[in-house]
């Protein structure tokens, strides 16, 4: 085994401990080089894993299908292991930290055999931070390298960054499929039995059996929410599943906005937006994941730790997403599970008109008239930020950008207007306590229920929801005693549809057109009456100018139905009630008053 390159001793200790128990054939350190990354790709390519894409369409980009059975996160097999099951509280599975660690060592026992073990050295967010956040994950997955070094700084810098004694957090990754000697792998190797185990108190994650996404790109949901949440709650700042966007007026006024919304909810379009406004301009700081801290002037700045984008692929096209497709079209990037074209190109619904035949995501011939689609609806793209046309200046700068405003939102077909502003930050954190979304296919399950998603967090709170909006709570003594210096709260809807289906809002780009009002609701302008659940813009408050769509529509888009929230609020109350005496009381008295508002008092 060559000599490690790094006198590191709670690494090297680390790495030596895992070998032993996973006993990989050989051990790789990444550097994270160009070289590095054709010799991976190429491997990855002979196996069968990735292939090729026409280098004069999708230049160094590659094609990848999972196996059927691991194409999202499993959220049922994702534990909270910290040491009282309490401080893991009603929305995560736990289990004891000594007895996951016991049924995972088993599981990791020999797991590597015939493999490649890869230390992958990472850095969320900036080198040049005061306290850079690193973390090292070890994987017996290509797959998984080409994919960190495409969402993570990666490679020797960040080693070199660590020195001899830097804190990390240990991301331990396999797909639990052994190889015996001579045996043939296969293209996607994975296990059926899966868990994504998280150690909060020792800052520690384990995966086992997945080869995908949030569950094997473990700097993701893994380190910058589950495990960032934890460390942001001892140390007083928020990590938050966010998108950061800079949106400048005509007028050339600056606002830093930042948005939580489920998976698959246009948080990345929205990130990307091209404004149909004219004269104003949307410019990308983060489609994902922000990291708030307080700065010295009492207010929140956000950065964005990830390095790439990890987007869902269908329904992005150049009428929803131009910037996205402008991104990919500059290469570098990984696909999976969409359709692969004739052409050696890629395909996805939402993508105008479907080829005449297609490669669909299971390795079928698909064409027009298949039944299923061609590809997983949680088929992602895997892109560098860094080719994004409209990437923020400001992305690179380790203290962030001021937040001005934050968006909660979902997909909800009744009941929640276009949008609403909160009357203060408690409020604020109500409205985004009782996020309420239809489920999307990001997570296994059943497609289409109304599932409270907190903050749009639900899936990656690291401890007690109760104590999270608490925390949330809290957060307001950061602002040095000055609340107007908080960020305002906002919570929008794109997705209301009439009573016969239709859409009322035609969203994407229009959506400029709800952020115009947000600025001029900032500024103290912005024509709002008042409702039972907060402030809610006129018809004529919101510029219309050149949109094709009934004036009718879009009153129906805004409209407060009292029966409507009304019938909400036994939901609401269930809702609370799994936080017990968790649940901060303010919280209790938001929706009292709120049920008040509503009985017309």
């Amino acid at each position: 085994m060559p000599a490690a390159p790094t006198a590191h001793k709670r690494l090297l200790s680390w790495i030596d401990e895992v070998a032993a128990r996973t006993t990989p054939d050989r051990v790789v350190w990444c550097d994270g080089s160009d070289a590095e990354w054709t010799r991976i790709t190429d491997e990855l390519v002979t196996s069968g894993a990735l292939v090729r894409l026409d280098p004069a369409k999708r230049p160094n980009s590659f094609w990848a299908r999972t196996d059927p059975g691991d194409v999202a996160r499993v959220e049922e097999r994702t534990f909270i292991c910290s040491a009282d099951p309490a401080d893991a509280g009603p929305t995560n599975n736990w289990m004891a930290p000594d007895e996951m660690k016991a049924v995972m060592s088993e599981l990791y026992t020999g797991c590597m055999r015939g493999r490649t073990m890869y230390v992958v050295p990472f850095c969320m967010g900036s080198l040049d931070a005061p306290n850079p956040m690193f973390g090292v994950e070890l994987t017996d997955s290509p797959y998984v390298v080409a994919s960190m070094r495409i969402m993570t700084r990666m490679g020797s810098a960040v080693l070199e960054a660590m020195g001899d004694d830097a804190p990390f957090v240990p991301a331990l990754h396999s797909v639990g499929a052994p190889l015996s000697p001579g045996e043939q792998d296969v293209p996607w190797p994975c296990n059926e039995t899966k868990y994504i185990s998280h150690f909060p108190e020792t800052r520690e994650i384990w995966s086992f059996g997945s080869g995908y996404g949030g569950n094997s790109l473990l700097g993701k949901k893994c380190y910058a929410l589950r495990i960032a949440s934890v460390a942001a709650r001892d140390e007083g700042w928020l990590a938050e599943h966010m998108l950061i966007m800079k949106l400048t007026s005509p007028e050339g006024v600056v606002k830093y906005i930042a948005g939580a919304f489920p998976s698959a909810c246009g948080k990345t379009n929205l990130a990307m937006l091209e404004p149909t406004l004219p004269g104003w301009k949307v410019e990308t700081v983060g489609d994902d994941i922000a990291w708030m801290r307080f700065g010295s002037d009492g207010r929140l700045w956000a950065t964005n730790p990830e390095y790439g984008l990890f987007g869902v692929a269908p329904g992005t096209d150049f009428h929803t997403n131009p910037n996205a497709m402008r991104t990919l079209a500059r290469g570098n990037s990984v696909f999976t599970n969409v359709a692969f074209t004739d052409d050696g190109d890629i395909w996805w619904e939402g993508m105008g008109t479907p080829p005449e035949h297609l490669t669909d995501w299971r390795g079928e011939d698909w064409t027009p008239s298949s039944s299923s689609p061609s590809s997983h609806p949680n088929s992602r793209f895997c892109t560098p930020i860094g080719q994004c046309p409209i990437l923020a200046p400001e992305y690179d700068d380790p203290r962030g950008v001021p937040i001005d405003a934050i968006l909660f939102g979902g997909r909800r077909k009744t009941t929640v207007p276009l949008v609403t502003e909160a009357r203060d930050w408690t409020h604020g954190v109500y409205l985004g306590a009782t996020l309420s979304s239809e489920t999307t296919a990001a997570a296994v399950g059943k497609v289409g229920v109304v599932r409270r998603d907190p903050m749009a967090m639900l899936p990656f709170i690291g401890y007690h929801a109760g104590d999270y909006f608490q925390h949330w709570l809290d957060m307001a003594k950061g602002a040095t005693g000055d609340a107007a210096k908080l960020p305002k709260v906002f919570y929008v809807n794109w997705f209301r549809r009439g009573d016969d289906g239709r859409f009322l809002w035609p969203g994407f780009g229009e959506n400029s057109r709800v952020l115009k009002w947000i600025v001029e609701r900032l500024d103290g302008g912005g024509e709002a009456v008042e409702t039972p659940i907060g402030h809610v813009p006129t018809v004529s408050a919101l510029d219309l100018t050149g949109l094709d769509v009934p004036e009718s529509d879009v009153a129906a888009a805004l409209r407060v139905d009292r029966a409507e929230w009304e019938a909400e609020l036994p939901q609401v109350t269930e809702w609370f009630e799994k936080f017990g005496d968790k649940l901060p009381a303010v919280l209790w008295s938001e929706l009292d008053a709120l049920r008040a508002r509503l009985a017309g008092a």
